[in-house]
């Protein structure tokens, strides 16, 4: 019988370690999983367009700098995206 205590006692102690009950706990609750969850994906989706925009602005700058290289057939094509990205954000008046 001490054995099965101990064995209980032991599980117990893991449940808590894995909060178990918190978990339960927020399932019980739906709009706080609901508000939990909303704020979770607003927070991936100002992550994401920040690290697009970052990424984009360094290939531009990359671009650029080939651009203004004047290599034969590299140059031309890259210019061609450069200035069309720019007559884009011209136009977009953002």
């Amino acid at each position: 019988m001490d054995m099965l205590d101990r064995r209980l006692i032991k599980i117990a102690e893991e449940m808590e370690r894995s909060l178990m009950a918190d978990y339960v706990n927020l399932l019980n609750r739906p709009w706080s999983l609901i508000w939990r969850n909303l704020l979770a994906g607003t927070a991936k989706g100002v992550g994401i367009a920040i690290g697009f925009t970052f990424f984009a602005a360094t290939i531009l700058y990359v671009l650029q700098l080939l651009g203004a290289l004047n290599l034969p057939i590299i140059g031309d094509y890259i210019a061609d995206i450069v200035r069309i990205v720019q007559h884009q954000l011209e136009f977009k008046g953002y």
